[in-house]
């Protein structure tokens, strides 16, 4: 069971010869969804090989440039293709007035329904019976929401040879996967690890782009694997983040201790830093399992069994 965060773009406002705007995609189980669209997603989807006809859900945080202005090339090349499975757009603000403004809705051979985010607190805007998606309001000088995908989590697995030693019938299958222990038609007592084996633990990922420090966030976040949070600015420029919104590493650090998260990626660089290593510096002093995003990197959040 897939989870995979693939990096697109890690740079903030502009792009540079080796950052592109914002982007990332989250396969799930094979579903792929992708986060913000900025400038040349289309280009870095091509780049990192990752098919466009896997993707039908895109999650943009806010309607800054450096976050949506890809989704006029992304939709363009899903229609040059020859598309016709529906796409799904999330977004705050009126995004699908932007879109038609660009693109002539009845040239495009497509459905997209566009879904409007407008909620104070994490709502849950997608979900199968084995993944969540759901959205929570950041800071940022726009409406601007972050996103959390989790896996639902699974009940244990039954133990095959148990079934047929202990002639197990669907009801007792049913209770066994629950954690209870069985009781034998002659009252003996069989422990539930000696009929079943812990489900995997569900994983977790946040994206949270643009936004200054913001500790309501951190109850959505708590524990999670991996945890994206903007990273802008280094401590130098700490007035310049105040003034914009936006965060240093230092507060990504902090959102991402307090959250007690497993690893922290720091992105969305300005590019007032040709070397980035002063703020993933500063961030590992106070968190130390931080990662700098860089264009085409593949995390893999792995498999662990529940004890």
């Amino acid at each position: 069971m897939s989870f995979k965060i693939t990096i697109l773009g890690s740079s903030s406002a502009l792009p540079t010869s080796k950052r592109f705007p914002s982007a990332h995609v989250v396969n799930i189980h094979e579903r792929f969804f992708l986060i913000d669209c900025g400038e040349g997603t289309q280009i870095q989807l091509r780049k990192f090989k990752i098919s466009f006809a896997k993707i039908s859900h895109i999650f943009i945080t806010h309607l800054h440039g450096d976050h949506f202005f890809g989704i006029f090339g992304v939709i363009s090349t899903f229609n040059l293709l020859g598309r016709k499975n529906d796409i799904h757009i999330y977004s705050p603000g009126n995004l699908e007035k932007k879109v038609y403004s660009v693109i002539n809705k009845k040239e495009i051979g497509f459905n997209i329904f566009f879904h409007r985010l407008s909620h104070e607190n994490s709502e849950i805007i997608y979900e199968t019976k084995n993944i969540e998606i759901s959205a929570f309001p950041l800071d940022h000088r726009i409406e601007t929401y972050a996103y959390l995908f989790k896996e639902k989590p699974k009940e244990r697995n039954i133990k095959k040879e148990a079934i047929k030693e202990y002639n197990l019938s669907i009801k007792d299958i049913l209770s066994i996967k629950k954690g209870n222990d069985f009781i034998t038609k002659s009252g003996g007592h069989i422990e539930n690890s000696k009929l079943s084996i812990p489900p995997y633990k569900p994983r977790a990922y946040a994206y949270c782009s643009d936004t200054k420090y913001k500790e309501s966030i951190i109850k959505y976040l708590k524990n999670i694997d991996i945890l994206y949070h903007e990273a802008t600015f280094a401590r130098d420029l700490y007035e310049t983040a105040k003034i914009t919104m936006h965060s240093t590493s230092e507060d990504a650090a902090k959102i991402a201790l307090k959250a007690n998260v497993k690893k922290l990626i720091i992105g969305h660089f300005s590019t007032r830093y040709k070397n980035t290593d002063i703020i993933l510096k500063e961030a590992k002093a106070i968190f130390p399992k931080t990662q700098e995003a860089n264009d085409g990197n593949e995390i893999i959040i792995p498999l662990i069994r529940e004890e």
